[in-house]
Formats: C-alpha cells, sequence, structure tokens
C-alpha cells in the first residue's frame, strides 16, 4: 500500500493499542466509507454513545439478567435499535456512524452499539459471536451458569439457553459449546465487520472500490489472514491497476515460495500475465 493517510494511520494505532476502542476503530471504518465526513461524525457518534449510556439506570437489581433488561429496554424499546433481513443487503448496516442515526443494522453492529453503551454505564457486557449471528453476553464469562445474553438484533431480547442452543443448531447443525459464549476479543470483531464490508461489496462488481479500503483496513490489523494480501492483488488487477496489482501478486508469491512452491508458481505466472497487459 502507497503512504497511509490520516484516518488510516489513526486506525492502524487504535488496532495496536493496549486496550483496543472498538468504538472508534467502527467509527474509522464508516470514516472510510465516508471520507467527507471528517472527524466531527466521529466526535458526535461518540458523544451520542455516551448520551445513551448517561440514560441507563445507575446499577439495575438482578445482576447480569437485570442489566440485559435495562439495556434492551433502553436500546431496543426506547429508541428502536433493532435489525431486519433488509438491512443485510445495505452498507449503512455495517457502518457504525449510519447505525446510530438509523438504530438499524446487522446483529454484530448492533452488538457493537449494545456493548459500548452497557460498558460505559459500567455493566460487565461483551461481544459473543455464535456461529452465523452475533450476539451480547451479559456477567462473567467464567461463571458456571455461564453469561445472559440478549439479541441486539431483536431489540435486545434475553435468550434462553435452548434459544442459543436451537440458533447455533441452525446455522451448524452442531451442538452449543461452551467455548461459543467466550467474549469476542475487539480485533476479531473488527474483522468481522471488515470481511461482512467485503462480502457485501463482492457481490456489487460496481462497488470493488469499498472491496479494496475494507480489504487494505484488514491489512492494518496487527493479525489477519496472509490471503488478504492475495485478493488485494487480484482485486487491483481486476480494477487495472496492474503495476501494483502484479508487484503485490510477485511479493505474495515470494512469501509462500517456502511453504507451497506450487502455489507460488501460480501466483508468478498472475503476475506476469497482469504486467502483459500493460503493453
Amino acid at each position: 500500500m502507497h503512504g497511509i493517510g490520516g484516518n488510516r494511520q489513526r486506525f492502524r494505532e487504535a488496532a495496536r493499542a493496549e486496550r483496543p476502542d472498538l468504538a472508534l476503530l467502527c467509527l474509522l471504518i464508516a470514516a472510510e466509507a465516508e471520507p467527507g465526513a471528517g472527524g466531527a461524525a466521529i466526535d458526535e457518534a461518540q458523544i451520542e454513545l455516551d448520551r445513551l449510556a448517561g440514560l441507563m439506570p445507575f446499577r439495575p437489581a438482578d445482576g447480569a439478567r437485570g442489566w440485559a433488561r435495562a439495556v434492551g429496554d433502553l436500546l431496543g424499546e426506547r429508541h428502536g435499535f433493532h435489525g431486519t433481513p433488509a438491512d443485510y443487503r445495505r452498507l449503512e448496516s455495517s457502518l457504525l456512524t449510519h447505525v446510530l442515526r438509523r438504530r438499524r443494522g446487522l446483529p454484530i453492529l448492533l452488538s457493537v452499539v449494545w456493548t459500548e453503551v452497557a460498558r460505559r454505564a459500567g455493566a460487565p457486557v461483551y461481544g459473543v459471536a455464535l456461529p452465523g449471528h452475533f450476539v451480547v453476553g451479559f456477567g462473567d464469562p467464567a461463571a458456571k451458569e455461564g453469561p445472559v445474553l440478549a439479541d441486539p438484533f431483536d431489540q435486545g431480547r434475553v435468550m434462553t439457553g435452548m434459544d442459543a442452543q436451537a440458533l447455533v443448531a441452525s446455522t451448524t447443525g452442531s451442538p452449543l459449546t461452551p467455548g461459543m459464549l467466550q467474549p469476542a476479543p475487539p480485533m476479531e470483531i473488527v474483522l468481522r465487520i471488515l470481511n461482512n464490508i467485503r462480502a457485501w461489496a463482492a457481490a456489487r462488481p460496481e462497488r470493488s472500490d469499498v472491496q479494496l479500503w475494507a480489504l487494505e483496513l484488514s491489512l492494518l490489523l496487527p493479525s489477519h489472514p496472509a490471503r488478504l494480501r492475495y485478493e488485494r492483488a487480484q482485486l487491483l488487477v481486476e480494477r487495472g491497476d496492474f503495476t501494483r496489482g502484479a508487484a503485490e501478486l510477485e511479493a505474495y508469491a515470494e512469501v509462500v515460495a517456502p511453504v507451497d512452491p506450487g502455489v507460488a508458481e501460480s501466483v508468478q505466472s498472475q503476475a506476469l500475465a497482469a504486467r502483459a497487459k500493460l503493453n
């Protein structure tokens, strides 16, 4: 990649912080989609998260379950945050600034709103990456009884154990395991959001620009799949940037050559083909 701009440098630094600020990282993703919005949009969104947190009761009764119900009442019932199947077809559903304005979004973005508001209010809260559907956990993840789960996509409905088991079974055909209920690390959440954006753009070839910046942000994370470099190189070639695409294919071939010479040879051939298109 060429020199990193202001927002991207800020994203890179935030991703490497000792305690990554999930809200800030999500807002910097949104800023990539709307470069003209400037820092004001990020500030306004942070202020809105603080405002919502200020509306929470001081200490709800009934522990984790009380917190889950209180956050669901505030965000789901009073402020109307929720999701619908149509939200999967909108890029805005993956952009935190838009989710805060529209009160609509994908499960993972709504879960970011839930966790950020609840965390500011003092709740023991974290994201839970169930297979195929992101939810929120309240309480101690190490507790024998497990967390209290809430589904922000369904206005924060508190889930029963049977609900969670049925959700996992419908997605994977396998039973729910304790490992699925562990807190999702911030970087895993950010990469998953960027993967959703890449998938949205990949289904719309005319939006390869979105696919490119989502790939480039993914590559700024401290840990990411090596194959993303190959995908970026391919996309550059598809967009007609043959020189950069070929150079990145060659660089990727060097990386994989010690592990898989056959793949490296194939990638080198693709680089030669890309350079041939310059003639």
